[in-house]
């Protein structure tokens, strides 16, 4: 199969006009569409060799090899005179594979190749490089590898041998080629090839041959099924002639003709096939030529595909297929996979000369899906549905209820009359027990099931399917039993159970009945609300999950269902435990104990007490510790062993028979306290000329009771009155007396204080003289204001200079030498450190400030650079330098605001003239030129550029004014015509005007109308002339043009004129209606003087009308005789049995 892929051409001794067939070019390269092209070099220059592969129907990357000579892998030998290189332009879809050779040598010439692999495909190319300069000597000769001789060990120079030299040259050109290799592995030639190739350049003398004149060609190619002639010219025609095959005489038969043309002796031979692939040899006495011929085979195609089919089950398919060659081999497939063809197969397959074909002889729904047949030229697939067979109904299953123990007898009529089918319950066929039964009537078949006593499990859906047909007819059938309680099963004397009071209570009572009944447990005459009541399918539960004596009662079970109903009674007594006693009393208290009392229980729960147990615990802590094992007969008792400082509380339970009663109430804390030892490191921190600062650390040992804080006082030397310096407790250790008098002399003591006390004090040692000490000023500059400090536009500026010196410095601020204006820029100082504060920063806020901090005679300055950045401008003008072939040439100017920041790149797009989409050529571009490439031939372009800083993009963009038009090299330039767009504004125009309208008060109506204007109309609902706005009794809709006011519930009040009224630029419409609303009553009215005579019709029989009326709202009208009287006064008409009341005072009718 390697041979069949090579590519091989004819001989040039074949004359073309002897050729009864013309011979085909030889097939392109199977994935080489540009191959790498033999090329000259200059010794030192570079060179590069270029292949390219269509990835179009490849799914990956195909593999490149490079070579050169025959065995040697350039991959490994690559460094710096030898780069290997691979690219892949996703637009034109091709791998680019490029070999570079760099500052090449006299020994790099020779032949090199490549080869492309692609899973099955393979493909290759051999190219010779030639070195200008090379000198080729016996001595000198190409080792088939690049100068790599340096990576090589040193050898020791070899001794001389006295052997003479062999000319290898001379044994090459007079020995046959079947001997070539073995010449070469005795002499140890490593490149045969390149040998082979400089002695081909040598001119030599061509042997003549005595019995040919002319040879066959070394190979020949042929297409299966073609014809191929082997030609020959022979020096003496009188010679005997033999040809071979694979070293087999050949004997004339109509596959191989043999024929004479004066000295050409010509084999043809017809419709070439696969075993005609071989090697063939003609023999002219002693001598022998040979030759190789090569069959090609051609794909076979697919001339007719298959098509769908669409059936019914157990019908024939037969899907058919035509190829391009009779015998070919094709493979169908089934959803991907191939469909079995056995003997015990549903699919058989068949073939008639070129047709093939599938056949499924009694189809079924799994045979749905996609069939396929595939050959070695193409494929083709069709879809096939297979779907049941429609049926008819005359009758189908009817839903039933049943008794449970009655039959049950089930039937249906469906047509055709022969068709069997099965009977379904639950979806499980029914067998055995059951009997299908079927009669028939007329043309009709029914069938029906009959099932004698029915029993729960008879209860389901239904189904009858009839074989092969898609319908199915489906029942459902419920099976009903009376519900029953069944009480004997519980083995309670009375019905009656007896529980302790907080024990859950969990009563369960089989019950039966079918449908399940609806269960409902009452006490009394109610249902039980603190009772869980449960429904399992056999049973009903009652729980009661903490009993009380209020659970105590009859309780009644009613159960219900479609069958019939029950009742039954059970008897619940709860035991109780007593009231908890009332809270205790702690009237003493001592260091580690306490004396507690209380007050017995009011209720003892039915039993008397047997006594109390008493807990306690820590008021912080959650578990209770019991105090007593024994019961404690009294109402006393005294804990100890108690934690001193501890806040505890202690509660009683009272015991019965029946059990322990909940817990009391705990009683109110109490704690045992002790007071703190006093402060520690009592010492001065700071004094001025009023204040005295001093600080101390906590007591070394804190009673239990905690710290609650301390207490500072002081007195003037020489005096023993103390003075409380703060009125509150202060709990941090350190403190500032104020309101001294200078150069006074004080003494200063702390006491800890605690809920038991205060503390023994702390004193100082020494008194303290009320003068402040003088310390120079320093700023310590935060490290990160040493360097610029950069905030941008709108961001808030906070910063905190923290600095040192007493008494508390002066501080002064400049900006660029001058004074800052507080309403720029906020400025706060304190005693430690000054904070500057911009709340939004601005550009102008950029700049130097110096702050300086001074006392007395004593000076620190420091300098804080700050820069507020902000968005940078568009480029200042951006211009179409050169349009090219697909590139542009653009140039633009730097911006002229910078955003106080240097810019650090531009962002270019560009947009097509037609749709003026914008899409980013490139980022972050640090020229002010470029050149725009890849630009489609044909469109016209606009572009456009953005500047850049550490902010971000600049607002807007910068466009060029004109555009360029990327035109094909070589035409001219089309003129478009130019076009009036159609003007569509439009005047607003009423295509439906409003109708005048009766409505019914109390009940919604609308008014429509539709307008048509361009550009859209503003919509005006008015009301007798009157603007309707934020009314919420209308509702104004206006879609599509169509304009729609909703009233909603009118009165007789809303009757009026109302317009619409459309307005645009344009101009303006309006069209009106009139609304009348009328009452329910004045209706009535009407028809009752529609139907009294005008001779008859007075007050009196208006009256007697309205009191025989059923509505209440018309009988207290018609007790207004004043009323009545003024319609009765009005004027009466009578025109077409229609009756019409005008200018009545009130409501009109």
């Amino acid at each position: 199969m390697g041979r069949k892929d090579s590519v091989w051409s004819l001989g040039e001794g074949q004359a073309p006009e002897e050729l009864d067939k013309p011979i085909d070019t030889p097939p392109l390269s199977i994935l080489l569409i540009e191959k790498p092209q033999s090329g000259t070099v200059a010794v030192g220059g570079d060179i590069t060799f270029v292949a390219k592969v269509e990835a179009k129907d490849l799914l990956r990357k195909p593999t490149i090899k490079w070579f050169k000579g025959k065995w040697m892998d350039l991959a490994s030998k690559t460094g710096k005179h030898l780069q290997l290189k691979e690219t892949f332009d996703r637009f034109t879809k091709i791998h680019t594979f490029e070999m570079h050779i760099i500052k090449a040598k006299e020994n790099y010439a020779g032949n090199y190749r490549c080869e492309v692999t692609y899973k099955d495909k393979f493909d290759s190319c051999s190219f010779d490089l030639e070195v200008k300069g090379l000198s080729i000597s016996e001595g000198q000769e190409d080792a088939g590898e690049l100068d790599f001789s340096g990576l090589l060990k040193h050898r020791e120079p070899k001794q001389q041998d006295d052997t003479p030299e062999v000319d290898v040259w001379e044994i090459l050109k007079n020995a046959r080629p079947d001997e070539y290799e073995k010449i070469a592995f005795m002499y140890g030639i490593t490149d045969l090839r390149g040998l082979l190739r400089r002695m081909k350049k040598i001119p030599k003398e061509e042997k003549k041959s005595e019995a040919f004149a002319k040879k066959l060609e070394p190979a020949y190619q042929v297409d299966k099924g073609g014809k191929i002639r082997l030609v020959v010219d022979l020096a003496d025609p009188t010679v005997e002639l033999k040809w071979y095959k694979n070293g087999q005489e050949i004997r004339p038969t109509p596959k191989y003709i043999f024929e004479h043309k004066g000295t050409q002796r010509i084999m043809v031979i017809n419709n070439c096939t696969v075993n005609d692939d071989a090697a063939y040899s003609v023999a002219a006495g002693d001598e022998k030529c040979s030759t190789e011929l090569f069959v090609k085979e051609l794909p076979i195609k697919i001339v007719k595909g298959i098509e769908p089919v669409k059936t019914t089950v157990n019908e024939r398919i037969e899907l058919e297929c035509e190829v391009s060659e009779e015998g070919a081999q094709v493979k169908w497939m089934k959803n991907g996979v191939e469909v079995p063809t056995g003997v015990r197969s549903r699919y058989r397959v068949k073939c008639e000369g070129t047709k093939h074909y599938l056949v499924i002889d009694d189809a079924s729904r799994e045979d749905t899906g996609t069939y396929s047949i595939m050959a070695t030229g193409g494929t083709s697939e069709a879809h096939i549905q297979v779907d049941l067979k429609p049926l008819k109904i005359y009758q189908d299953l009817q839903d039933m209820t049943v008794l449970l123990g009655q039959p049950l007898k089930l039937h249906c009529e469906i047509y055709p009359g022969n068709v069997p089918g099965r009977w379904y319950r639950n979806g499980q066929l029914i067998q055995g027990f059951k009997q299908l039964i079927s009669n028939t009537i007329f043309v009709f078949r029914v069938h029906r099931l009959e099932i004698e006593t029915t029993s729960l499990h008879d209860a389901g859906d239904y189904t009858f399917v009839p074989e092969g047909y898609s319908q199915s007819l489906s029942a459902k059938i419920h099976i009903i039993d009376p519900p029953r309680v069944h009480l004997d099963s519980l083995n309670f004397p009375d019905n009656t159970v007896t529980i302790v009071a907080g024990n859950k209570l969990r009563l369960e009572i089989p019950i039966s009945g079918e449908p399940a009944p609806r269960v409902v447990w009452m006490k009394g005459e109610r249902s039980g609300h603190r009772v869980r009541a449960e429904t399992y399918g056999d049973q009903t539960s009652l729980t009661i999950e903490v009993t009380e004596r209020e659970d105590s009662g009859n309780y009644k079970i009613v159960l219900q269902n479609e069958a019939g109903e029950a009742t039954a009674s059970v008897k619940i007594k709860v035991v109780d435990i007593p009231d908890p006693p009332e809270a205790p009393l702690v009237p003493v208290v001592g260091g580690d104990w306490c004396s507690m009392s209380w007050e017995p229980p009011k209720y003892d729960g039915g039993s008397p007490i047997l006594g109390y147990f008493v807990e306690r615990k820590k008021k912080q802590s959650s578990r209770w510790m019991r105090l007593n094992f024994d019961l404690i007969k009294e109402t006393t008792f005294e804990p100890k062993k108690m934690i001193e400082g501890v806040p505890y509380e202690v509660r009683i339970f009272a015991v019965n028979a029946i059990g322990v009663s909940k817990p009391s109430e705990p009683s109110k804390a109490f704690i045992p306290l002790a007071v703190t030892s006093e402060p520690t490191m009592l010492v001065v921190d700071d004094i001025t000329d009023n204040t005295v600062t001093v600080k101390w650390r906590p007591p070394e040992t804190i009673g239990a009771a905690g710290l609650d804080g301390y207490l500072v006082e002081y007195c003037i030397e020489g005096s023993n009155d103390w003075i409380i310096s703060n009125k509150e407790l202060t709990e941090k250790t350190k403190y500032t007396i104020t309101g001294l008098t200078p150069g006074c002399k004080i003494l200063v003591r702390v006491k800890a204080i605690n809920a038991a006390g205060a503390s023994a004090p702390r004193t100082l040692q020494h008194s303290i003289l009320v003068k402040e000490v003088i310390e120079p000023p320093k700023i310590r500059v935060p490290r990160h204001l040493k360097q610029t400090y950069t905030r941008r536009v709108g961001e808030a500026v906070n910063l905190v200079v923290p600095f040192l010196g007493k008494p508390r410095p002066k501080v002064m601020w400049l900006k660029d030498g001058k004074p800052i204006e507080p309403s720029h820029v906020s400025i706060r100082n304190t005693d430690c450190d000054s904070i500057i504060f911009i709340r939004k920063a601005e550009r102008s806020h950029s700049g130097k400030y110096e702050m300086t901090v001074q006392v007395e005679n004593h000076m620190d300055t420091a300098i804080i650079d700050i820069q507020i950045v902000d968005l940078p401008g568009p480029p200042q003008c951006v211009t179409i330098e050169d349009v090219w072939g697909g590139n542009v040439a653009l140039v633009w100017t730097p911006p002229k605001d910078n955003g106080n920041a240097p810019i650090t790149g531009y962002t270019i797009q560009k947009a097509d003239k037609k749709t003026m989409e914008w899409y980013t050529c490139i980022e972050h571009y640090h020229r002010t030129c470029i050149t725009i490439t890849e630009l489609v031939v044909g469109n016209e372009y606009f572009f456009r550029i953005f500047s850049e800083n550490m902010c971000g993009l600049s607002e807007t963009a910068t466009q060029t004014k004109k555009s360029a038009l990327i035109v094909k090299e070589g035409t001219t330039d089309l003129k478009m015509p130019e076009y009036n767009d159609h003007d569509f504004k439009e005047a607003p125009k009423f295509t439906q005007p409003l109708i005048n309208t009766f409505a019914i008060a109390g009940y919604n109506t609308t008014l429509n109308c539709s307008v048509r204007a361009n550009p859209r109309p503003k919509v005006i609902w008015m009301k007798n002339k009157i603007v309707i706005v934020d009314d919420p009794r209308y509702r104004m809709f206006s879609n599509q043009g169509v304009c729609t006011l909703e009233i909603r519930k009118p009165s007789p009040y809303d009757g009026g004129l109302y317009t619409c009224k459309a307005i645009n630029d344009l101009g303006e419409a309006q069209v009106d209606c009139k609304l009348e609303v009328k009452g329910q009553l004045q209706i009535m009215l009407c028809r009752v003087v529609k139907r009294t005579k005008v001779s008859t019709f007075n007050t009196s029989n208006l009256i007697k009308h309205l009191k025989n009326q059923h509505n209440a709202e018309f009988k207290e009208f018609a007790n207004s005789r004043l009323y009545l009287s003024e319609i009765c006064g009005k004027a009466v008409c009578l025109k077409k049995n229609v009756v019409e009341c005008k200018n009545v005072n009130s409501t009109p009718i």
